[in-house]
């Protein structure tokens, strides 16, 4: 079984494949915890529950971003996004004895297919998100609604939502490519 992983410091997605069928999709809410250490103990603590009740025989996440870019993420903030994902890949090493594989977001979406709009008003994440749940029918994602501001009203995925499909892409590509 595959195990895919979209790792950040504040919820990591993953999903569960076995071939190229979904097992299962969820993510590990880690907005709540101060630092790395803890962040790092939860993350560890799920891995552990993972597997105890899958197979994983092989782990595959999203490769960190290699370059800053102006008006999205602080070279601090990439720096840290790289920090934790190396301790995820270790913690996965620790729990499963397997060296996690990283897939280039870009390339993964190419090798499935996934064409993202830069010119549409709905954002990458909405584009992702929409074509998981467009090809996957187990895929739902829960949504909420925006209480305030301009948006007051609208109904929105969750933001757990688009770490899952994240990872839902890296483990569709991971499939289609190898």
């Amino acid at each position: 079984m595959l195990l895919s992983l979209d790792i950040s410091t504040s919820c990591t997605g993953y999903c569960i494949f076995n071939e190229d069928e979904l097992v299962a999709i969820n993510y590990i809410s880690l907005s709540k915890y101060k630092d790395m250490y803890e962040k790092a103990n939860r993350v560890e603590s799920e891995l552990k529950d993972i597997s105890k009740n899958f197979n994983i025989d092989l782990i595959v996440v999203e490769e960190n971003l290699q370059s800053f870019r102006p008006g999205l993420s602080s070279a601090k903030t990439l720096m840290t996004l790289a920090q934790f994902n190396g301790i995820t890949r270790l913690l996965c090493f620790k729990c499963f004895g397997i060296k996690p594989e990283a897939i280039n977001v870009n390339s993964a979406r190419k090798a499935i297919g996934l064409k993202v709009d830069k010119k549409s008003q709905i954002s990458t994440k909405d584009q992702v998100a929409n074509w998981v749940q467009s090809i996957d029918e187990n895929v739902t994602f829960e949504t909420r609604e925006v209480t305030r501001g301009k948006n007051k009203g609208d109904i929105v995925l969750v933001s757990e939502s688009y770490d899952m499909a994240d990872a839902y892409v890296i483990g569709k590509a991971y499939n289609a490519m190898y």
